[in-house]
């Protein structure tokens, strides 16, 4: 009997999850602390405050602005902590940092996978050959306008809009050398078009990751927005259509020849996004998980193409055109081209590490009670319509995944249409302002002088007009959500 008392303490020491609640101590109640009032809550929101600030900031400052929040972060589950410490119980704390934490790394993985995948098909140049492809057709400025307008709309439903604007921004710029004015309306129509395309698509932006993660809304609800989203991009597209240039404009032909396995890659990239889908919808698990598998797919790929990759010397004088070297940098090249974790190590890990800050910090904030408060307020003494429509006009001066994000950490009370609501105001009302979305701000850079924040500004009262028409056709269409 000793012997059995003796085993049964081991291996309830080694495997404590073996013992039964019964025979296990009591654990002690969790409770939660309200903070508001605290020092605590004051000190984290100062701390958030000024991180941002300095983030917005970075231009002037060349700080990068993950580390003002990657420090923010970690100062307020600090403070958090020592103040749940010194009443006796840490346990609530951590949970709800495991909480935060667990949310992010799914986006992590998700963004990882999918940017990966993007740096594949840029390094085979898909993108480049698409964009050869518009500038041969020898179409007017009007057409090549909502030609790339359309195509950016769709694109960017499954692109990140940073890539998709920054891909028809270079056909704008190249088409419109000898037309400033076509340059600035086009990218201005570029900007307005990726922003609305993202919002239909779950995988489409930051903020719509968000809500479809958190499980607000179903993958295929997301494209009841289609409609509402068109109508924000073709307001003011016919706006800017008169504006434009009747000529067509003079340019060179090019020719470019993809490289071996490039169409592959797309295939796999179909694939890829199609385990996503169904790992979430038809095995419950996070679409994180299918694009996991999506990944080991594409690495399975590459090394088929690095082992049966022998070009003869036709082919490596095909390659040395393509990569712009010679012979002697052939290997070099192929090899780079073909690593995996190449493609990985280029991803935006400056604004990765930036949305954990941002993350991290808001569910802080939302664990202190900050945002609870906050809710009452929106969405208690206003409408949620209301609250959603002034919550979309903020994203022109805020990431609307930050704000989507504090919004989830509320946990209001809406039905299906008002989340539907609050995904098409966060998403398009960063078109309101050219620094209210990252197309906006990298085409500002793309095409520096022709288009800026001034052109921008000055369709403003047309894309404030498109923002309500879509808020409108959004609760005339999707009626039956409310």
């Amino acid at each position: 009997m000793l012997r059995v008392n003796y085993l049964f303490g081991l291996v309830s020491l080694i495997f404590p999850e073996l013992v039964s609640a019964d025979s296990a101590p009591a654990a002690p109640q969790t409770f939660h602390l309200d903070l508001t009032q605290h020092w605590v809550g004051y000190f984290s929101l100062v701390v958030m405050i000024v991180a941002y600030i300095s983030a917005m900031l970075e231009d002037v400052t060349n700080l990068r602005k993950s580390k003002p929040m990657l420090l923010a972060a970690a100062l307020i589950w600090f403070v958090i902590v020592l103040a749940y410490q010194q009443h006796g119980n840490s346990l609530p704390a951590t949970t709800a940092f495991k909480g935060n934490l667990q949310a992010y790394i799914e986006l992590l993985l998700f963004i990882m996978v999918s940017m990966t995948y993007l740096n594949a098909m840029e390094d085979m140049g898909i993108f480049n050959a698409l964009k050869i492809w518009l500038v041969s057709k020898d179409l007017s400025y009007r057409r090549l306008f909502w030609i790339t307008g359309f195509l950016v709309f769709l694109i960017s439903c499954i692109v990140n809009g940073l890539t998709a604007g920054l891909l028809m921004g270079a056909v704008v710029v190249a088409v419109g050398k000898n037309s400033p004015r076509f340059v600035s309306l086009g990218c201005l129509n570029i900007v307005i078009a990726t922003n609305a395309g993202g919002t239909f698509s779950p995988l489409g932006g930051i903020s719509t990751l968000f809500v479809w993660q958190h499980g607000m809304l179903g993958f295929t609800e997301f494209f009841k927005l289609f409609v509402p989203c068109l109508v924000n991009f073709l307001v003011p597209a016919a706006a800017m259509h008169f504006a434009l240039p009747k000529d067509k404009p003079i340019v060179e032909p090019e020719q470019i020849s993809l490289p071996r396995g490039a169409k592959r890659i797309l295939f796999l990239f179909g694939v890829t996004i199609s385990l996503a889908v169904g790992f979430d919808m038809a095995l419950g698990l996070p679409a994180a998980a299918g694009m996991m598998a999506g990944l080991s797919l594409l690495q399975f790929f590459y090394f088929y193409l690095q082992k049966s990759d022998k070009p003869s010397s036709s082919q490596q004088s095909e390659f040395s055109l393509f990569f712009g070297g010679g012979d002697v940098n052939l290997m070099t090249n192929e090899a780079k081209r073909l690593d995996i974790f190449d493609k990985v190590g280029r991803l935006e890990w400056d604004t990765l590490l930036f949305f954990y800050g941002a993350m991290m910090g808001i569910g802080g904030l939302g664990f202190i009670g900050y945002l609870d408060a906050i809710s009452q307020v929106l969405y208690g003494q206003f409408s949620p319509t209301l609250a959603n429509v002034m919550i979309g006009l903020s994203s022109a001066f805020v990431d609307n995944g930050t704000l989507m994000f504090a919004v989830l950490t509320m946990h209001p009370d809406i039905p299906q249409g008002q989340w539907l609501l609050l995904t098409l105001t966060l998403g398009v009302g960063g078109s309101l302002l050219a620094i209210g979305s990252a197309p906006g701000i990298g085409l500002m850079g793309q095409a520096k002088g022709q288009y800026t924040f001034a052109s921008h500004m000055k369709w403003c009262p047309v894309i404030l007009l498109a923002y309500f028409a879509s808020i409108g056709t959004h609760m005339l269409v999707n009626a039956g959500s409310f």
